[in-house]
Parts: structure tokens; C-alpha cells; sequence
């Protein structure tokens, strides 16, 4: 019931904190368990969406780096810093490019842009904005004496931020080290760095400690180490090898220790402020749940994160793992120097995304293992490796391609993904976020990847002069989740209760019934002498027979078999494509395969008997031929106009042969849009109106069933919901995937007025020659209406936008972007899981068509024989059946019967409801909860009013011969009737006759 199902989603988080635990006081090794944790937790429940909110007073904010927008380089007095020197360096022999044609020169201009960019974050409605001080503009030789200009420019920001409320988070050095110190000292590879750094941060405390309550001392040490000093692929470029990658950030540890201990001793009393270091880190997993793989992903995660993260949260000291593996390349710390570096931060200042992420991690330091995006793994490890730490995510996002304008969908939905994981790591496994920062503010320079990616929330063109901000899409959703502290749930999120009315229709699909011929042995009629003596075998004798007997369906052990399984189901309907092919093997009625069509009066006929209505579709296409008989196939297939004709003939013969049994006809079971041309889809709608016309005017009348095509209809929603121009390219694959064939039938007569408009468009412009055919007026009218009902299969929902992201998901005919929602559940096929999808297609039916009677005939996901994906399609039948109700019940949808697609694996590998193993038949778990929905029609609830449905009367397939011979039947009846009225005469007037007597 949906009270269950509602209360059961609001037990998860306790639940899965009672059962799996808190982390308890962290120590170094104890993130060792977080793979074996995530593994247990149960699935799919720990997967679907949260709907929840963050904790009160959470941060919300979004953060840029000053190279990467301020541009200004020559401004207001401000030094060259190594970024400057490494952009502007001459290409190298190779040929290879610098990072960007300009480098961040002018990048966002957002020196000269100040208010620009605050206006920015006040749309937003943001309470913190992360930024970070040019170490170069402030003191442009990297010393004193400070640069007033600069001063002055971060002056106005800070006092801009506080007339906004919007809480400062000041990064003192974001990798733009001035060049005049790499050129005096070599760098971070020098030990005068670490005085040097903490002289510019006093004068940064000095100047803005006032106003600052969060300062970080340095972004990512890894990167500014590995690949400023190791491999040289980041400025400064030095190319020295581990052992000076490891020095440099050696020194690293030591400035960020002298300048948060000068903070802590000379301006925290006054200022009141936290100070940390901005950790950069990756996700990874082991390849196979091993113990030997687990300890290299610990240590893949204690080569990256544990270098910093291990001597200032733990005990000043690299992780024991480098220690062992690198020997005398990591440099030591005294002990003075351990206990100076131990405990230098107020909170952990996590960053998490594309700059570090598939893209700077060196392949060597996966240690084999599997890189992953999982942001709620790494806040658990890090809550359990380095003792319950407060977390600060201060840069976190992807990205987009760098010709992305306004529509950035996949970025939406990285950050969707990012933020849901991060309120499931505080909701379900009890971790201390108090502060998320996207990434970023506005597009910039994106450092090695230069302008070929963006990374902001609003828009920079930067080939424009004055460098103006266009929101993207994702300022919405931003702004909408700011203001809503997270995802609370909604109504229409939620389960309800109530059934279906009296006579719905449950049922399974099975494509194509097992067909099994093998004639019994009562049907044969040799003679056969038992030969007890020597061969003790049955000998046939030659010349003699006797006489055959009438075939019986009971011949057929195949049948009986199926028809038990369905009884076994408790569906009420059963959905089967016949097989052109095979019934008519030369596509007219020259051959007709009679053992065949016996075999499916015989299944049709034993279905009726046990109450399971057969609904029959006469043709279902498949790879092999389209499933069209081989010389309709050979020539042309649909494109021919012969097939239709044949087709209708077809028909007329499995109405005359089959018609008896079959009151639900289907005439094409989803036909494939995709892999039709206009002309074969063209013959197609007409060759469906003929025979629903041949139903209708020659058989209906004695037969008494109904007739329509069933579509394939997959929902599609446009991927940035708040985007226009996404809407107009989800209303056109809807028209092109469904009205397409629709329209003609449930609609005017004719093809949708988007596809013709589209077609004349892309033709015109293109140099394209799709013609789409015109009907005549005969035609409109033999094809408008042709149906007594809508049919429809309905597996999954599709993401489409208008702005081209990745080529190999780009229809360039539909000028149409491909996205997926990595928030999703999706199976092992990768076919997503969402509900809701079906609720607002059938909404989309009857808006268009009106209040036509709906049946979705197939819906159904896959596993890949693993019980645990089992437990997927549970889900999905429960939501997805609670969907419907929520269209019968809330939108007046007029649906009246719901198929699960499949039967059986046999048939339909890892789509049954019962698996095939070793020849045997095993129902699954979703087979039974598939049954009590069934027996509940619905998911009543205790103020679900009862439903009092009249008992069906079994249908009696043997039957027709009487319902056919009325008169005969009355005829004998009044004979009877009147043999019985002589008798009683001829008695009673013997019995006077006696007595008188």
C-alpha cells in the first residue's frame, strides 16, 4: 500500500544509520571500510532520489579564482605572476598550443566588472562567495612594499559583499604565485617560500581580517606540487621529477602551518575568525570487491588527499603508505615540525569536481583501481579517516563544452547529482557538511583546458568588449534550490492510494508465444508389435494402420505448461504477437501453415478457459526480415505497396480462423519509428486502417471484440525545464516519436503540422530531400478514427536540449541533444528509471486525443540475473503501476488496463517475471508483488471506499456452436418442451383410467 511505501521512505535514513552505523572518531585506515559499507546498503532504496532538506543555516554560495576572471594583468600596478608567464610562453617544437590564446589576460574582466559580478551573486541569493587574493596585484614583487591599487580593489569587493550580507570566503593563494619569486627562489622548491607566504598573509589579515570570517590559505596543493614542480604540465613548469614534486609540497605544508598558527595566536582573538587549506581530491573504487584492491584504493586516496590531509588533521606526518612505498623521496618532519603542522585547520575545505577529476589525477596513482564520481563515498571516508571533521565543500561542479550558451543541462544535472550526494552524506551517514560552494560564479579561464570548457552559471562572451553576464540555465535550479534549502518533497513525488475500477485489465506480454508442434503419440496411426524377446523395442509394422483420430489441444504439452504459468500470475489478460511469417510463409493464402494456426486456436481457446482474456497482435516487427513473410521482405517490405494489400488479406484470415477466441486485436505491435522511412510508414497507416475497417464492417457485428495498433511511447522532457527552446525540442521528438503515426489515426487524418513545418525547414535550408507523403481525402478519412482504443508501450523517459554537448548523443537531423540524469536509477542496460514519465505521457494522450479508452500494453525494465536487480523491478512495477493510478485518479485519464512486459526470460531475456534456468521455469520476487497488486487492484488504503465488482462468467470457447445455431437450439427446445408436456398427459389420464378401472 502507499502508506507503507510513504512510511518505509521516511524510516530509510534512521534505518540505515541503525543498521551500518555513524562513523565513530576517525583514525588513519578507518576509510578502509567505506567500500565494503556502500556495498551492503540496500538496493535500490539507498539509490533514489532524496527528497529532504539541508540542515538549517546550511551555506550556500558559489566561488571564483582571481586568474581565472579578473584578467587585468597590467592593471592598476599589478605584477606578472606565473600563470602570466607560462600563457604568454612561445609554443613548443612539437607544435603543441599554449593553454588558451590569451591566457586569463582579460579572461572575465571581472576587474574591471566588480559590481558586475555582485549583482550576480545577489540574483543568486547566495550567503557566501569564494574568492581569492592575486598574491601578484597585492605585492607585485611577491614582497613589500603592497600595491595600493590592489589593496583597494579587494577593499571595495568586501565592502560590496557586506551591503549584501553575503559572507566573504578569501582564498590567500590560488596557484597565481608571483613570478618574481619563482624567478628568485625557484618557487615552492624553495624552503624561503613558506616565510615569505606567511608575510603576505599578515598583510592580508591586516587589511581584510575584519571583514573575513572564513580565509583559506592555498588551493590544492597537490596540483600546485605534482604538476607545477613534478611533471611541469602547470606553472611554473618545472619538470623535476617526484622527489622536487614532493619537497615543493613539503613547503607547502609548512607555509599553510605558519600561516594559520600566525592567524591562531596574533588576530583570531579579534577577528573571530577559521582558518583551513582548500584539499583537493578524487574518488575511486576497487575493481573487484577484494581485500588486496581495497587497500589500493586507501592508498590511491592516502597518495592524493592523506599527503595534506594526514600531517594537519592527524599527526603532522605523510600517511604511513607513502612512507613505505617512497622511501627516502618523502621528506621528513621533525617532530617539532609534526606537532607545529598537526591540527592547523578549523574545518576541512574539500574541493571536488572536473579540475582534479579525470583530468590532473596521473593514471599511476589509481594503483590499478577504477576512478569514480562519487562525492557521498569520499564525505564518508574523509569523516571516518580523519576524525569527524567539520566539512566545507568549497569548489565543487563539472562542466560543459566551451560552445554551451544558456542551455547547460548536463551541468544541472552534475550538480543535482553532486548536491543530493552530499544531503545523503548528511542525512544518511551522519557526516558534518555545514557549506557547499559551486564552481563557479562566471565562466574563466579554465587553466590547462583554457576556453574549450565552462564551468560558470552565468554566461561570458568573451570575444565581446564589455564582457556582459547571461544566466544559464542553472542559475534557475540554483536560485530555486537556494530558496528551498534542498529538495523538499512534493506532493506529486508522493505515493497514493486507491484502485482501478471493476474490469480492469492486468496482464503480461510475452512477444511471441513458445510455439511447440511436436504432434502427440495418440495421433500416430501405425502399428507397432512389441518385440519382448530379443530387442525388447517397439517394431513397426509395415502396411498396416488404423484410423486416425481428431487433433485435440490437448495434444499440445507446450500449452499446457504456458497456460499454468499465467494462472500462476493471477493477470486477467494475456498480449502475444502472431508470426506472419510462419502462418502464411509465402505472404498469400497459396500456403498456409493449418498445424500452426491450430497450435494458436488451441492456446487462444485454453486461455479462455482458465478466464485470461488473449489480446493477439497480427504483426510485430523484429531484426530478422521485420518479421514480414520473405517475399514480401525482398521487395520492399512496407515501402511496397503490395505488402499492404497482402496484409489485409492476412487479416481476413486470422479474423476468420482465430476470431472465435480473439476479441482484443492489435494490428501492429510498435512499429519502430526509428527504423522507418516516411513511405513505409505511410503504407503502414494505411495498411492499419484497412483492416481495422475489414474488422469493422465484417466482422465486428458477430465477433464482437476490438481492434486498434499499439504505439511504442517513451516520454521525453526537455532538460533544463526553465529553457524554451528545450520545450520546443521535446514537443518536436514527441511529435516525430509518437504523433507521427498518432496523429493520422487519433487525431485530423494527417501528419502533425511540427514534423511537416520541420521537414519543409531542414529541405530549405539544408539541401535535405525527406519528402513526407500527402494523403488524399479518401485516405484522411479511411485513417481518422481507425481505432477503438490507445494502445501503448511505455519503458522509459528521454532527456533532450537544444544546445549541441556531445556529439556522439547529437541528432543532427532533429537538431537534438541527448542528456541523461546521473540522479536517476537506471538498469543494467542503462534504460532509466522514471515514473512519473508515464503519469505525464498519458496526460499528454488525452490532452491531444481527448478521452480516448487507454491500455498501456507493455512496461517493463531488465536485470542481468542478479536477484539484487530483481529488487529494481519491484521498484519499478510499484511506482510505476502507482503512476498510472495517479493519472486514472487525479488526471480523469480514462486508462483501462496496465500489461507488464515480460512473460519469461526465455523469450525475452532479462525482462521475465519468471527465469528460465536448465529448462526450468522460476517465478521471481516482482512475480508475486506483481500478483498482490493485482489481488488489490490497486494499493487501497484504509479509507479506500470497497469496490463491489460483479464475478466474471468463464467464457466458454465451445460455446460458438450454439451461439451460432439459435434457431436450431430453439427449434429442439420446443420439441423437447413438448415431448415432456405429452408424457405428463399420457400419465396422468393412464393413472384415471386405472383408477375408474
Amino acid at each position: 500500500p502507499a502508506g507503507s511505501m510513504a512510511l518505509a521512505a521516511s524510516l530509510l535514513p534512521p534505518l540505515l544509520l541503525l543498521l551500518l552505523g555513524r562513523p565513530g572518531l576517525g583514525a588513519p585506515g578507518q576509510g578502509a571500510g567505506t567500500w565494503s559499507r556502500f556495498a551492503r546498503l540496500p538496493y535500490p532504496q539507498d539509490q533514489l532520489f532524496l527528497h529532504d532538506t539541508f540542515p538549517d543555516g546550511f551555506l550556500w554560495g558559489a566561488g571564483s579564482a582571481a586568474y581565472q576572471t579578473e584578467g587585468g594583468w597590467r592593471q592598476g600596478g599589478k605584477g606578472a605572476s606565473v600563470w602570466d608567464t607560462f600563457a604568454h610562453r612561445p609554443a613548443t617544437p612539437s607544435g603543441a598550443a599554449p593553454p588558451g590564446p590569451v591566457g586569463g589576460d582579460v579572461a572575465s574582466d571581472s576587474y574591471n566588472n566588480l559590481f558586475r559580478d555582485v549583482e550576480a551573486l545577489r540574483r543568486l541569493g547566495v550567503s557566501h562567495y569564494r574568492f581569492s587574493l592575486s598574491w601578484a596585484r597585492l605585492l607585485p614583487n611577491g614582497t613589500a612594499p603592497p600595491n595600493p591599487a590592489g589593496l583597494a580593489h579587494y577593499g571595495r569587493l568586501l565592502a560590496r559583499l557586506r551591503q549584501l550580507g553575503v559572507e566573504p570566503v578569501v582564498t590567500l593563494y590560488h596557484w597565481d604565485l608571483p613570478q618574481a619569486l619563482q624567478d628568485a627562489f625557484g618557487g615552492w622548491a624553495s624552503p624561503v617560500l613558506p616565510g615569505l607566504f606567511r608575510d603576505y598573509a599578515e598583510l592580508c589579515f591586516r587589511h581584510f581580517g575584519g571583514q573575513v570570517r572564513y580565509w583559506l590559505t592555498m588551493d590544492n596543493p597537490y596540483v600546485v606540487a605534482w604538476h607545477g614542480y613534478g611533471t611541469g604540465r602547470l606553472p611554473p613548469g618545472v619538470r623535476g621529477g617526484p622527489r622536487l614534486a614532493y619537497l615543493a609540497a613539503h613547503h607547502l605544508l609548512q607555509a599553510h602551518a605558519k600561516v594559520w598558527h600566525l592567524y591562531n595566536d596574533h588576530f583570531r582573538p579579534a577577528q573571530r575568525g577559521k582558518v583551513s587549506i582548500a584539499l583537493s581530491s578524487h574518488w575511486i573504487k576497487p575493481q573487484r570487491m577484494t581485500e588486496m584492491n581495497i587497500k589500493e584504493c586507501q592508498k590511491s586516496l592516502d597518495f592524493v588527499l592523506g599527503w595534506f590531509a594526514k600531517p594537519i588533521f592527524i599527526d603532522g606526518d605523510y600517511p604511513e603508505s607513502m612512507r613505505s612505498n617512497l622511501s627516502s623521496l618523502l621528506p621528513e618532519f621533525s617532530e617539532a615540525e609534526k606537532k607545529y603542522i598537526k591540527g592547523t585547520a578549523d574545518f576541512f575545505a574539500l574541493s571536488f569536481g572536473a579540475t582534479l577529476s579525470f583530468q590532473l589525477l596521473d593514471s599511476h596513482m589509481k594503483f590499478q583501481q577504477l576512478e569514480s564520481i562519487s562525492l557521498r563515498q569520499l564525505l564518508y571516508w574523509i569523516n571516518s579517516e580523519y576524525n569527524n571533521p567539520q566539512i566545507f565543500i568549497v569548489e565543487n561542479s563539472w562542466f560543459v563544452s566551451g560552445t554551451t550558451k544558456k542551455d547547460d543541462a548536463k551541468y544541472i544535472y552534475y550538480l543535482k547529482k553532486f548536491i543530493m550526494e552530499t544531503l545523503k552524506a548528511i542525512r544518511y551517514d551522519g557526516v558534518h557538511v555545514f557549506g557547499y560552494t559551486v564552481w563557479s560564479l562566471l565562466d574563466g579561464f579554465e587553466w590547462h583546458r583554457g576556453y574549450s570548457i565552462r564551468r560558470g552559471l552565468f554566461y561570458v562572451d568573451f570575444q565581446s568588449h564589455d564582457k556582459k553576464l547571461m544566466p544559464k540555465s542553472s542559475v534557475l535550479f540554483y536560485q530555486k534550490l537556494i530558496e528551498k534549502n534542498g529538495f523538499p518533497p512534493l506532493p506529486e513525488n508522493q505515493p497514493i492510494e486507491g484502485i482501478f475500477p471493476c474490469g480492469f485489465a492486468w496482464g503480461i506480454v510475452d512477444n511471441y508465444i513458445q510455439v511447440d508442434t511436436t504432434p502427440a503419440q495418440f495421433l500416430d496411426s501405425s502399428v507397432y508389435v512389441w518385440d519382448v524377446h530379443q530387442t525388447k523395442q517397439l517394431i513397426k509394422v509395415d502396411g498396416v494402420y488404423t484410423s486416425k483420430r481428431k487433433r485435440h489441444c490437448v495434444d499440445f504439452a507446450a500449452i499446457r505448461l504456458q497456460i499454468s504459468l499465467l494462472q500462476e500470475m493471477h493477470v486477467t489478460h494475456f498480449h502475444f504477437s502472431l508470426k506472419w511469417s510462419l502462418i502464411l510463409p509465402l505472404g498469400n493464402l497459396s500456403l498456409i501453415n493449418h498445424t500452426l494456426v491450430h497450435y494458436y486456436q488451441c492456446f487462444a481457446s485454453e486461455l479462455l478457459r482458465v478466464n485470461i482474456t488473449p489480446v493477439v497482435a497480427l504483426w510485430q516487427p523484429m531484426i530478422e526480415n521485420q518479421e514480414l513473410p520473405v517475399s514480401l521482405a525482398k521487395y520492399g517490405a512496407w515501402e511496397n505497396t503490395e505488402t499492404v494489400q497482402a496484409f489485409v488479406e492476412y487479416a481476413r484470415f486470422c479474423f476468420t480462423s482465430l476470431g472465435d477466441h480473439v476479441k482484443f486485436w492489435i494490428t501492429m505491435n510498435e512499429p519502430s519509428v526509428k527504423n522507418l522511412t516516411y513511405t513505409a510508414g505511410h503504407n503502414l497507416l494505411k495498411a492499419h486502417a484497412k483492416v481495422w475497417h475489414l474488422y469493422d464492417k465484417e466482422f465486428r457485428r458477430s465477433q464482437k471484440g476490438k481492434i486498434s495498433i499499439a504505439l511504442q511511447a517513451d516520454w521525453v522532457e526537455p532538460a533544463c525545464p526553465f529553457s524554451r527552446n528545450d520545450q520546443e525540442v521535446a514537443d518536436r521528438i514527441l511529435e516525430f516519436d509518437i504523433g507521427w503515426l498518432a496523429e493520422p489515426i487519433f487525431g485530423n487524418g494527417d501528419y502533425p503540422e511540427v514534423m511537416r513545418a520541420w521537414l519543409r525547414r531542414r529541405n530549405s535550408v539544408d539541401l535535405y530531400n525527406f519528402h513526407l507523403p500527402y494523403f488524399s481525402e479518401d485516405e484522411k478519412m479511411l485513417i481518422q478514427g481507425s481505432f477503438d482504443f490507445f494502445a501503448l508501450s511505455h519503458y522509459t523517459t528521454t532527456l533532450v536540449g537544444s544546445e549541441k554537448e556531445d556529439a556522439v548523443k547529437y541528432d543532427h537531423y532533429l537538431e537534438v541533444q541527448m542528456i541523461n540524469d546521473i540522479t536517476w536509477l537506471h538498469s543494467p542496460s542503462r534504460a532509466a528509471v522514471v515514473p512519473w514519465g508515464l503519469r505525464k505521457l498519458l496526460k499528454w494522450v488525452k490532452s491531444k486525443y481527448g478521452n480516448v479508452p487507454i491500455y498501456v500494453m507493455a512496461n517493463g525494465i531488465d536485470d542481468d540475473q542478479n536477484m539484487v536487480h530483481d529488487k529494481l523491478r519491484v521498484y519499478y512495477i510499484q511506482n510505476y503501476i502507482n503512476e498510472a493510478l495517479k493519472a486514472y485518479t487525479l488526471d480523469d485519464v480514462n486508462l483501462q488496463g496496465y500489461f507488464v512486459y515480460s512473460f519469461n526470460d526465455k523469450t525475452a531475456p532479462k525482462y521475465g517475471l519468471y527465469s528460465y534456468v536448465a529448462n526450468q521455469y522460476e517465478p521471481k520476487p516482482s512475480l508475486k508483488h506483481y500478483r498482490e497488486i493485482i489481488g488489490n487492484n490497486g494499493f487501497p488504503g484504509p479509507e479506500t471506499p470497497e469496490l463491489l465488482c460483479p464475478e466474471e462468467v468463464s467464457s466458454c470457447p465451445d460455446c460458438h456452436f450454439f451461439r451460432t445455431r439459435k434457431s436450431l437450439l430453439a427449434f429442439i427446445s420446443f420439441v423437447f418442451v413438448a415431448f415432456i408436456v405429452t408424457i405428463f398427459f399420457i400419465t396422468y389420464y393412464s393413472k384415471r383410467v386405472e383408477r375408474r378401472y
